[in-house]
């Protein structure tokens, strides 16, 4: 068997293909920005023949860097971003891709909760419809896109589009399809009366078969082997919901240790090891025959400081210094002070409001550039305590987490969130969590490791370790019921801006 696993982590914005030895050692990396269409306001979407391309061409420059033999990769895992939809036709030709930063349902979910439908769907899979969620799309598209809605033939994820480019397989695995609200969580299967809920009785046949994640879903096609520079015939596992790789691939497999991904979506997620709660979770997820991740999400995250440094950083830096870390050096440069500013990180809505949008507030003429960055960052943090105060509400329990995505690279991020959440945070060598957590399912499906925690002890390794700082705790709580009012304040305001006649128009002068 080969000595090698391939990690395939197909995100919101970036694939990337990264072969690592069995140590968990990274051998060579690829990445490719892919593009995100907004037809109009709320919509994004993105080009699947695109996707599938940037695929083909991570593979084979990772192949190509790592110089070795394709017969030495053993098994493929692939990971991707939870939710959106993607679609295939009756003929298994690609047709739709809708990213989770999509809003489009959120009048949608605002009907549904006026007619109970959260309460008809959160007992089967511990989970309320949301705008982004892939039934509520669906369930959108049979409303609004009655022709396209009848071409569908395969409804999954972004990295079961790869595993189906790969293999020719259409399948989905448990972690994807639980954590985007289409199974009975207990029993870990596909539900007719939890469809009938969405409205979409309909649509049993566009679920695909269910695999559990580090079941063998095909091999390697001839034609593809020929395009990736792959050997044909090497097996490719279901794969991960991103989230649920990542927590894997920072060594987060074991009951009450706890997750924090600062990516596009900011993740906050506990190991328990049954599906139930005291209280009601965002959302769970099954990623293996015994234990359930509890999650509370939303698209409030990194995606915030990448918007800040591609508006405002990219074209002022070209002395070789990265924009991100100039950013932060700047925000560093800050002492935290009473009336530094507040920032809302809703640049893609809030998982409780659709309509939310982000802000700066509280600005005076004393605040440098250094202040918003570092607002920015402290609002981030300030959203990933919100969500980690619901599960602890429902009864998860732990008292230190690992924080991965691309908000760890960051020297000041990780003790801000220390900081801000008053546990301490522990950063993984890997930065390629997502694509790692694969590689772990990889190396499980074909044998190389036990289970997913002795793959996970055997590939992850800890980097930094941050204690928060007890002498900013009555500061952090005072700016965090502050960034609390605010939204409160602002949610009828929101609603009057999203709801305007005039939105993504133009006005005529």
């Amino acid at each position: 068997m080969g000595r090698y696993l391939l990690g395939i982590d197909a995100g919101n914005t970036v694939i990337k293909a990264v072969i690592f030895d069995l140590a968990g050692r990274e051998m060579a990396h690829a990445g490719e920005e892919g593009h995100s269409r907004m037809p109009c306001p709320g919509h994004v979407e993105r080009d699947l023949g695109e996707l599938w391309a940037n695929a083909k061409r991570v593979i084979r420059t990772c192949l190509d860097r790592a110089g070795i033999a394709a017969s030495d990769i053993a098994a493929i895992g692939c990971a991707g971003h939870g939710n959106g939809l993607y679609a295939l036709d009756r003929e298994g030709e690609p047709l739709l891709g809708i990213q989770s930063l999509d809003t489009r349902a959120t009048d949608l979910v605002e009907q549904w909760a006026l007619e109970s439908v959260g309460d008809r769907t959160a007992p089967i899979a511990r989970q309320r419809p949301w705008p982004s969620q892939t039934p509520t799309l669906l369930a959108w598209l049979k409303r609004h896109r009655p022709e396209l809605f009848q071409r569908i033939g395969t409804v999954f994820f972004s990295k079961d589009f790869v595993v189906n480019r790969l293999t020719g397989r259409r399948v989905s695995e448990v972690s994807d399809m639980s954590g985007a609200g289409l199974l009975d969580l207990a029993a870990r299967r596909y539900d007719e009366t939890l469809m009938a809920a969405y409205g979409l009785a309909d649509s049993m046949h566009m679920l695909p078969p269910l695999l559990e994640s580090a079941d063998i879903a095909g091999w390697v096609m001839e034609e593809v082997a020929l395009e990736t520079g792959l050997k044909a015939g090497t097996p490719v596992v279901g794969g991960l919901f991103d989230v649920v790789a990542s927590a894997l691939g920072s060594g987060v497999s074991r009951s009450g240790s706890a997750s924090i991904i600062a990516g596009t979506w900011s993740i906050n997620q506990v190991v328990i090891d049954g599906p139930d709660l005291d209280g009601p979770v965002f959302m769970s997820s099954t990623f293996d025959r015994r234990r359930y991740m509890a999650m509370e999400n939303s698209a409030t995250s990194a995606a915030n400081l990448e918007w800040l440094v591609r508006e405002f950083f990219e074209s002022e830096h070209d002395d070789g210094v990265s924009p991100f870390d100039a950013a932060c050096a700047l925000a560093s440069a800050v002492v935290p002070s009473d009336d530094d500013p507040l920032y809302h990180p809703y640049l893609y809505g809030s998982q409780q409001d659709g309509h939310a949008r982000a802000g700066f507030y509280g600005m005076a003429g004393w605040h440098t550039k250094g202040h918003l960055i570092r607002a920015l960052l402290e609002g981030v943090a300030f959203g990933h305590r919100q969500h980690i105060e619901t599960i602890r509400k429902a009864g998860a329990v732990f008292e230190e987490a690992v924080l991965s995505g691309g908000g760890s690279r960051s020297l000041l991020w990780p003790q801000i969130f220390a900081d801000v959440l008053g546990v301490p945070v522990t950063i993984a060598v890997s930065r390629e969590t997502g694509a790692l957590g694969a590689a772990i399912a990889a190396g499980t499906g074909v044998g190389l490791f036990a289970d997913f925690t002795a793959g996970a002890n055997a590939m992850v390794r800890t980097d930094r370790h941050y204690q928060p700082n007890q002498a900013l705790s009555a500061h952090y709580n005072r700016r965090y019921q502050l960034y609390q009012d605010i939204a409160e304040a602002m949610t009828p305001l929101w609603r009057r801006l999203s709801t305007s006649g005039d939105l993504g128009k133009g006005v005529d002068a």
